[in-house]
């Protein structure tokens, strides 16, 4: 990955909403390991560059698996 962690964490809240691949409804905040737990690390990387380019409040990605993770910058 690009970031570090701290640097990430430092930056956004990241919000997960949908369901997860055994069905389980989430609408919830996590960090960086939860979102690298539910989507992994190359798609992660990936979202991430696009909420650092981003220059809107929230950045909304949205996965065709039924996920969407919202980065929320401070």
């Amino acid at each position: 990955m690009n970031y570090t962690s701290k640097e990430i964490n430092s930056t956004f809240k990241i919000k997960v909403a949908g369901r997860t691949e055994q069905g389980v409804k989430l609408n919830t905040l996590v960090g960086v390991s939860g979102a690298i737990a539910l989507i992994g690390e190359k798609m992660f990387g990936k979202l991430l560059d696009r909420a650092f380019a981003s220059a809107d409040d929230v950045c909304v990605c949205k996965l065709r698996r039924g996920l969407k993770l919202s980065f929320y910058g401070y």
